[in-house]
């Protein structure tokens, strides 16, 4: 079946007005990735709890919030301190949430999230800097925890535990997995528009199920069927990387604009044409480095988005960056 999220942003591409894809790198940079061990990645951390059920409930309640690890005035990266080692950015937020359960509070029962307070927030995510966006992230506590209590018996794998292992549901039905939790909890829905059209990005929602796929497939419990049908996670990082590569290439104005620190707005145009041609991007260099490796070794478009990721996460080099829910 078509890929709603490949399908809306390729009209962006094709009509962008600040960000152009230059097909020369991407091939040379595919010439030299396809000859790379092309593992998908771990995600295994120390901070996950060893139960495998209280596992996929922590990993889906740090996807509810993961965004906004920077302060959008200075800059500085949100970092914490625990279990005898300094944790920054995306592992902040996680080591704060797990520093919570430690300590016993039930944050992974959805009575407990939906009522929160701000006072409560504010001292579980204790660090170096006040998190970022942290009234949003009550409000997105509260929305999750409502809908665990009512309809999934306050814990999220009772979620996973209905309805098919696929994220598209071929019947049209919107029974899939990812169609599912973002129609359930309406804070994963991530959809921008661009000169009229409706694009959708859902970076949240496809890397939740790409975390749960990577730590679960060993042990076959979950187990997608259509996984192939998840795209890069369209961030900060990955198009950095592809813009340091030359993949992706900024009209001065808006190159000017990320080097000097200036906020992109939500939904604008330069915002939404960065995130869609990261996604198409992607799809297109991991189908040239499929097309350049046998047939055993072919991979999937978050392998590809795993790569640049990791490569460039810790980077001094300037992102776009946007005041935003969404990545």
């Amino acid at each position: 079946m078509p890929n709603p999220v490949l399908e809306s942003v390729h009209p962006v591409v094709d009509a962008a007005r600040h960000v152009r894809i230059h097909d020369d790198k991407l091939h040379e940079v595919a010439a030299w990735m396809a000859a790379e061990d092309l593992s998908w990645p771990e995600f295994f951390s120390p901070l996950h709890p060893k139960d495998e059920r209280d596992c996929l409930d922590f990993i889906f309640l740090y996807n509810t919030i993961n965004f906004a690890f920077t302060d959008f005035a200075t800059r500085e990266i949100f970092r914490v301190r625990y279990a005898d080692r300094e944790w920054s950015d995306t592992e902040a937020m996680v080591a704060c949430l797990k520093r919570a359960l430690d300590g016993g509070l039930p944050v992974l029962e959805g009575g407990f999230l939906a009522d929160l307070t701000l006072g409560d927030l504010e001292k579980i995510f204790a660090g170096n800097i006040r998190m970022p966006m942290l009234d949003e992230r009550l409000a997105i506590f509260r929305e999750v925890g409502r809908r665990l209590v009512s309809d999934f018996q306050g814990r999220f794998h009772h979620f996973l535990a209905d309805g098919p292992q696929r994220l598209y549901d071929p019947a049209g039905d919107r029974n899939g997995l990812l169609e599912r939790l973002v129609d359930v909890f309406p804070s994963f829905f991530d959809s921008s528009s661009h000169q009229g059209r409706s694009v959708l990005f859902h970076k949240r929602a496809q890397l939740l199920w790409w975390m749960v796929s990577c730590l679960l497939r060993e042990s076959n419990r979950v187990v997608i069927k259509d996984l192939d049908q998840l795209t890069a996670f369209a961030d900060y990082i990955v198009p950095m990387a592809l813009n340091l590569h030359g993949i992706l290439r900024y009209e001065p104005a808006l190159t000017q604009a990320i080097a000097t620190g200036g906020l992109l707005g939500r939904d604008s145009e330069e915002e939404v044409e960065i995130r869609a041609a990261t996604i198409w991007a992607v799809h297109r260099l991991t189908a040239e480095v499929n097309r350049l490796r046998p047939p055993d070794l072919q991979i999937i478009e978050p392998v590809v988005d795993a790569r640049l990721w990791t490569r460039f996460h810790c980077t001094h080099a300037r992102h776009h960056l946007t005041v935003t829910t969404a990545y």
